[in-house]
Formats: C-alpha cells, sequence, structure tokens
C-alpha cells in the first residue's frame, strides 16, 4: 500500500471519527435539553423557592466538575443527566417569575425560539464552512473573566444598566463559543462527546437565560 493510499484512509478514518463525535454530541444535546425543560416544568409546578433554587445551581456547578472527569468513563452519562436536570430545575423559579407577567408565556417562547435561532444559525455555518475558529480561544476566555468579575460587582451595587450590558455581553460571548466549540470538534480538537455536550448544552442554556432576561426588560408587559 502506497503512502497516499494510507493517508487517504487514514483522513478518511478520521472524518467517521469526527462525524461519529458530531452525532452522538448533537443527539446527547437533544436528550439533555428535553430534561432540563422537564425539570424546570416540575420545578415550576412545585414553585420552587429561590433557596432551592440556589441550592440545585450550586449542586449542578459541582457535577460539572464530576461530569468533566467522568467523561471517559461508562459512569459519565449519567452525571451529564444530572447535571443538566439540576440546571433545569434551578431556573424554574425565573420562569415562574416571566410566566406570572401578562405576556409571560410569549416572552418565554420568544426566548426559546431566540435561542434556537442563534444556536441552529450559528452550527450550520461552522459545520458549513469548516472553518477554524480556534484563534477565539483567547478572546473568548478574557471575556468570560469580565463578564464574571461584572456579574460580581454588580450583585453589590445593582446597577439595570450594567444587568443589561452583562446578559447582552453573554449572549455575545456565548454564540462566540458555539463557533469555537462546534469548530474544536470538527477539527477533531474534541473527541469526547460528553464534555462536547455539556459545553455546547451550557452555551445554549445562558443564552436562553440571558435573551429571557433582556426580553423581560424590553418586552414585559405586567
Amino acid at each position: 500500500m502506497s503512502y497516499r493510499e494510507t493517508s487517504t484512509l487514514g483522513t478518511a478514518g478520521r472524518s467517521i471519527e469526527i462525524n461519529k463525535v458530531l452525532r452522538n454530541t448533537y443527539f446527547l444535546l437533544a436528550i439533555t435539553l428535553v430534561l432540563s425543560t422537564v425539570t424546570a416544568g416540575i420545578a415550576m409546578a412545585m414553585n420552587m423557592s429561590q433557596t432551592m433554587s440556589l441550592v440545585f445551581f450550586v449542586a449542578a456547578f459541582i457535577m460539572l466538575f464530576v461530569v468533566n472527569k467522568k467523561a471517559d468513563s461508562a459512569s459519565g452519562i449519567f452525571w451529564v443527566f444530572a447535571f443538566t436536570g439540576a440546571m433545569g430545575a434551578s431556573i424554574g423559579p425565573m420562569l415562574n417569575y416571566y410566566a406570572g407577567m401578562a405576556n409571560g408565556p410569549t416572552l418565554i417562547m420568544q426566548a426559546l425560539g431566540g435561542t434556537a435561532l442563534i444556536f441552529f444559525s450559528l452550527s450550520a455555518y461552522a459545520l458549513t464552512t469548516r472553518k477554524d475558529f480556534s484563534f477565539m480561544g483567547g478572546f473568548l476566555m478574557v471575556g468570560l473573566i469580565v463578564m464574571l468579575v461584572a456579574a460580581i460587582a454588580n450583585i453589590f451595587f445593582a446597577i439595570p444598566a450594567l444587568s443589561l450590558a452583562i446578559s447582552a455581553g453573554i449572549i455575545l460571548l456565548m454564540s462566540g463559543f458555539i463557533l469555537f466549540d462546534t469548530s474544536r470538534i470538527i477539527s477533531g480538537g474534541e473527541t469526547n462527546y460528553i464534555r462536547a455536550t455539556v459545553s455546547l448544552y451550557l452555551n445554549v442554556f445562558n443564552i436562553f437565560v440571558s435573551l429571557l432576561r433582556l426580553l423581560g426588560v424590553f418586552g414585559g408587559d405586567d
């Protein structure tokens, strides 16, 4: 077998592996989003308190580290479901708050639709163009730190304009992460579909929450 034939087979094998990771990632992502929707609905129906919401969020934050540690083992799937289920439950009180507005259900549906549009558009762009967005890594990490610092600062200052800026910034930042994370899968930089799923899930989750907050301010009618 010639070098060219060997190289061709190697490229084909790599392409098959990448496509497999993509399929598994999007399939698992769909399941986790449905699970989060269900747990959020249960939390809403139970009229979960803000305290319990915080408990679920902290638990999810801890489980995030467990997911990354167990991503290469058979138990990784269980921890992904536990993590995304807890994340869904944690936003139950927030959804109840917006649902209580006169046009609350409409705002929630608009946030869902907007999130889906952003995710599918950016994913399709990354998948069809096959561009390498790895150059965005440093910028995105800096942006993440800036958003985190701003969010912590706003806990003490409670400036409405800053809160809006943070929400808008998170949407832009997570949009960049969708391109970056999808690009990593396509280039073979991320070969573990559990980690890839969690990354994309967090992008979608944060876009939805931030978009709902913006819509609540500009489109609220209570």
